[in-house]
């Protein structure tokens, strides 16, 4: 249900109480025995709060413990880089990490000045310290719990690829580190603060990546078209780079937004009424849209700067999956370096103008399952060029073909509109209405809807022929999905295709609903019926 405060500053009766925060983060005991209390694992690391017996001081030591035993296990013995962005449970959990780190010997690197690192940049340094090497391979945490309230924390682990962890390693860091917690600890080592501190040694993260942006990036354009950006770090881990983007790079750039505040007062609500720096959001992104005419280019980045948000002045904030597209027909042009089978990456829940844009460039399309580590193996080896996701994650190539990150990068995507003003002279938004011209214009939305925890387990277990239906809104159904057509990776779920429409099912990993993305290229009305007809066929799959 939308809030009628949605884009709407937030007012102090919306702000978390920090002190309370961080307070619960060291004195609340979590019980182990209670499910929303232990240690969970979802596609980006750990999440919860300290206010819910989620997030505290017992889960980020057993966590990092776990984390040093399976990378251990693994072989992994270069040094572990650890970055963390301005959610007010990061600078506690990151604490917390080093100690334990520190007593287990692992080699730490953490940013020079106790700054914040976005997760692109710590993906950036995995691979740059991993280059050439077969031994003594590097990995890393980043203490983020991404676009979440301010509420919330989060921990994820990248291993030596520098992408997100598969779910057999947070599957057994998770099980281990619960473990840990039943023990009461006992097995977790552990180290004073100082001590550790003192033993992590200082890492130039941020003027690694920013230096090396040419190797990707033509920013020489951008500068020698004096294209004017505004970037909105929306108080999160990128706001001292932005800065430092412009002016080793000579680009007209203006950091919207400088300031940090762990309570988030300056943001707009989101669609529900929270604070949520989502970037994709028009709710959360109500300010920087309200200034969209003094800049060609205007951007935001989530809290860890993942993530991307495009606005123009003639179109606003751009959908994602529009975004995407443009970004695919543009550097699939423009960039020679690549080899010519390298292929195109999307998440089966993205839009499938990125299918018709494609199949015109000749390219090979990758659909897999959501979640941003299937696309890290053909980022790593060059054969996919381009990653991207629905929700704002993406990742290129280098300009020679070989791998830039492995994780989502924000500010990489948003430097990228930049270069597309400068190098084409026409926004991403009227190239976007070009491909409507050329390819035709879809509707797609996100909508919930209600399952019990059995009925979630059995729809991301469903088997094709579980479905019995023919047609779906009108036409025939051309494929049942429920795995990956890029990788057969099972896609938890199911997805179905007609001529001009797809809705696709998943259970929600947090709440009682599974989500039903749905995409028509005849209009709302018939998303409308796709979007309808897609709940009847997954409760007739489902025995209802």
């Amino acid at each position: 249900m939308s809030s009628d405060r949605a884009g709407q500053p937030a007012q102090p009766s919306d702000l978390v109480d920090v002190a309370h925060l961080v307070t619960a983060y060291y004195a609340t005991e979590p019980d182990p025995s209670v499910p929303e209390q232990q240690v969970a694992f979802g596609t980006s690391g750990h999440r919860g709060s300290s206010l819910d017996a989620a997030f505290n001081e017992a889960h980020i030591l057993a966590t990092t413990q776990a984390i040093v035993e399976y990378r251990r296990g693994q072989g992994t013995d270069g040094p572990l880089f650890v970055g963390r962005d301005t959610h007010a449970l990061s600078e506690p959990a990151w604490v917390s990490a080093l100690e334990v780190l520190a007593a287990n010997d692992v080699t730490v690197l953490v940013d020079r000045a106790d700054g914040y690192t976005p997760t692109p940049g710590v993906s950036h340094a995995i691979l740059r310290a991993n280059r050439g090497k077969s031994s003594g391979l590097a990995d890393g945490i980043v203490v983020t719990p991404s676009h979440n309230p301010p509420r919330d924390g989060g921990f994820k682990y990248n291993p030596p690829h520098g992408g997100p962890a598969d779910s057999d390693a947070t599957g057994w860091i998770a099980a281990r580190a619960n473990e840990l917690l039943r023990a009461g600890l006992a097995g977790v080592q552990r180290v004073p603060f100082a001590r550790a501190r003192a033993a992590a040694q200082p890492h130039d993260f941020l003027g690694d990546y920013v230096d090396d942006l040419p190797d990707v990036l033509d920013l020489a354009a951008v500068k020698d078209a004096g294209v004017r950006i505004g970037a909105d770090p929306l108080g999160g881990a990128s706001v001292g780079w932005w800065g430092e983007i412009a002016d080793r790079h000579g680009i007209d750039l203006t950091v919207v937004n400088p300031l940090v505040d762990a309570t988030w007062r300056f943001m707009t609500l989101d669609w529900d009424g929270k604070i949520r720096m989502d970037c994709s959001s028009p709710s959360a992104m109500a300010s920087l849209i309200g200034r969209k005419d003094e800049f060609q280019i205007a951007t935001g980045n989530d809290a860890d700067a993942d993530r991307h948000g495009i606005v123009t002045p003639d179109g606003g904030l751009m959908n994602p999956n529009h975004f995407l597209a443009v970004a695919i027909g543009y550097l699939f042009s423009n960039r020679p370096g690549w080899a010519p089978g390298t292929a195109v990456g999307k998440t089966l829940v993205s839009s499938s103008l990125i299918d018709r844009v494609v199949a015109d460039l000749g390219r090979t399309l990758l659909e897999v399952p959501v979640g941003f580590k299937w696309f890290v193996p053909g980022l790593i080896d060059g054969s996919v060029g381009f990653g991207g996701e629905e929700s704002a994650g993406a990742s290129f190539l280098r300009r020679d073909g070989s791998v830039w990150t492995t994780d989502k990068d924000g500010i990489l995507l948003a430097l990228l509109a930049a270069e597309i003003q400068a190098v084409t002279g026409r926004s991403p938004s009227e190239h976007h209405a070009s491909l409507v011209e050329r390819f035709g214009a879809s509707s797609y939305a996100r909508v919930d809807a209600a399952a019990t925890r059995e009925e979630k387990s059995k729809l991301g277990k469903l088997s094709p022929d579980a479905v019995q239906a023919t047609e779906l809104a009108g036409e025939p159904i051309t494929a049942k999905l429920t795995r990956a057509p890029g990788n057969d990776a099972p896609i938890g779920g199911l997805k179905v295709t007609t001529e001009s429409a797809w809705f696709a099912a998943r259970p929600s990993g947090t709440e009682d609903v599974y989500k039903i993305y749905a995409e028509s290229f005849r209009g709302d009305d018939h998303l409308a019926q796709v979007q309808e007809e897609a709940r009847a066929v997954v409760g007739a799959a489902l025995g209802g």
